[in-house]
């Protein structure tokens, strides 16, 4: 009786642990940067960096990381896409004054992006301003 109790226990545990493990890699990912960008009035140089987000949507907040330290972090919109990425995308856009900024990020195989910023989020989202 106490064996069967404590297999179901352990059991148990394990899904647990599996199903945090699995949630937890779902939602990062990694970009490229080609040119240097500002997020949240943070410069970001061109370069390779992890992103992590944290929330199930649509609203979410963002880390942006390179190796342990985090270079920023910004509020984004949760977007479904109608197929999966085929690879990690960061989308740009040019500001007024000249710089450039990070709008989307899009993730090799799968099927939600980052809209980063309100802006961004409505324009994702269909709403025009």
């Amino acid at each position: 009786m106490k064996n069967n109790i404590f297999k179901s226990l352990f059991l148990g545990l394990a899904l647990v642990l599996a199903t945090g493990a699995f949630a937890a890699s779902t939602n990062k990912g990694s970009m490229q940067l080609m040119d240097s960008v500002t997020v949240s009035g943070k410069q970001l140089a061109a370069g390779t960096y992890q992103v992590k987000w944290d929330g199930t949507g649509p609203n979410v907040e963002v880390s942006i990381l390179q190796g342990k330290d985090v270079m920023a972090t910004t509020s984004a919109h949760l977007v479904d896409l109608n197929q999966k990425a085929d690879n990690d995308t960061a989308i740009v856009k040019n500001n007024a004054d000249g710089s450039k900024g990070l709008s989307e990020i899009r993730f090799s195989g799968k099927k939600v992006a980052l809209a980063l910023g309100s802006e961004s989020a409505m324009e994702s989202s269909g709403s025009s301003k």
